[in-house]
């Protein structure tokens, strides 16, 4: 669980409640006044109808179920794949590189196992980077196709609270002697703006910034796990391999026993 986002969450709702309330006067019902569910249809399934016209609905549902990675975030060990690579690094040097193929087996992350596979093959280091760096391209191009839809309802949410003002606006003009139904139209005026923004800001903005944020990790670690193999490949030492492998990440990311142990071979 990702305690910055739940944080978020909370707070975000309770400082709006608050506001109402404070406004309010600690009426609870102020709170009331601001569901309105002409407002929601408007606000939440105009968006929605125009994402599924713009964006294919497969790519929807895509987008619908990553949204769960703002909570449960995709664990991305940059340190625990560098370890890994040397210790790839030093099995290939004791036993040679055919070595490593039944270690390539019994490895969780397809993407590794490729590189190693290639490697173990004997094919040409340029040829193992470019199919590398082409798998990553579109694994990328698939990640910002799901982003694409939280963007897209981050654009149109601002805009179909717009189209709910509107329509309350015309109701308004519409009948202007009923004082009840004036104000009913008023509030939603001003609730459909709200919603719009609530959407926009709250929901599909802060999501889109931390799926990319994800995929900016998960590229990271692609690069580091290229570079690694191609070492490998390169017969370069394990010891220079990690120190090279480190400069991908920020201090931070990297253990005391690996900067211990990398320290020891730079020297």
């Amino acid at each position: 669980m990702d305690i910055g986002s739940l944080i978020g969450l909370i707070s975000g709702i309770l400082f709006i409640v608050v506001s109402i309330l404070i406004n309010g006067e600690w009426d609870f019902s102020a709170v009331g006044a601001f569901a309105d569910l002409p407002s929601v249809m408007i606000c939440f399934g105009g968006p929605m109808a125009s994402t599924f016209i713009g964006q294919p609905i497969g790519r929807f549902i895509g987008a619908m179920k990553a949204a769960k990675f703002v909570f449960l975030p995709p664990k991305f060990d940059h340190q625990g794949t560098i370890d890994k690579i040397v210790h790839l690094s030093n099995l290939a040097r004791r036993e040679g590189v055919l070595a490593l193929e039944e270690s390539a087996q019994s490895m969780d992350d397809p993407f590794l196992k490729k590189g190693i596979m290639l490697v173990v093959d004997g094919a040409d280091p340029e040829l193992v980077r470019s199919v590398l760096e082409t798998e990553m391209v579109y694994m990328e191009n698939r990640h910002n196709d799901i982003r694409s839809v939280w963007d897209m309802l981050n654009g149109l949410a601002p805009a179909w609270g717009m189209i709910g003002t509107m329509v309350a606006l015309v109701l308004m003009m519409g009948n202007l002697t009923d004082i009840e139904l004036l104000a009913q139209n008023m509030a939603l005026a001003m609730i459909t703006t709200f919603y719009g923004a609530i959407l926009a800001n709250f929901i599909a903005m802060p999501i889109s910034k931390k799926l990319s944020i994800f995929n900016n990790d998960e590229m990271l670690l692609k690069e580091v796990q290229i570079e690694g193999m191609l070492s490998i490949q390169n017969g370069e030492n394990p010891r220079i391999i990690e120190e090279k492998l480190k400069a991908f990440l920020a201090p931070s990311l990297r253990t005391p026993s690996s900067e211990e142990g990398g320290g020891g071979g730079a020297e």
